[in-house]
């Protein structure tokens, strides 16, 4: 069983549906369906495990979330980084967006 840390110390088993349920916030809006949801949700939980610990901290959690949503929906991306990443203004958004512009020259 894959255990998370959350902030606040407490521990709780991984959950799949609260990364979907998270993530579909990001999403509302989107032209992204409900399969492209448990998909990600797939992806997090094979990220997590395959790093072979019994325990991870829930940031692990929303790190592992921004590789597949970016590959997603750019917008839902920045949403989810938003709040993830605690953007404080507008500098905030326009790093995120540069450093999406400059991953596509790539």
């Amino acid at each position: 069983m894959l255990l998370v840390m959350k902030r606040s110390g407490s521990v709780e088993p991984f959950d799949r549906d609260k990364v979907v349920s998270g993530v579909r916030k990001a999403c509302q809006g989107r032209p992204i369906n409900e399969d492209d949801l448990k998909m990600i949700g797939l992806k997090v939980e094979e990220d997590l495990r395959a790093r072979g610990l019994a325990q991870v901290k829930s940031e692990d959690v929303g790190k592992a979330i921004l590789k597949p949503l970016h590959d997603l929906d750019e917008v839902a991306y920045l949403r989810f980084a938003s709040v993830y990443q605690n953007f404080e203004g507008l500098e905030d958004f326009e790093r995120a967006i540069e450093e999406l512009k400059q991953g596509k020259q790539q």
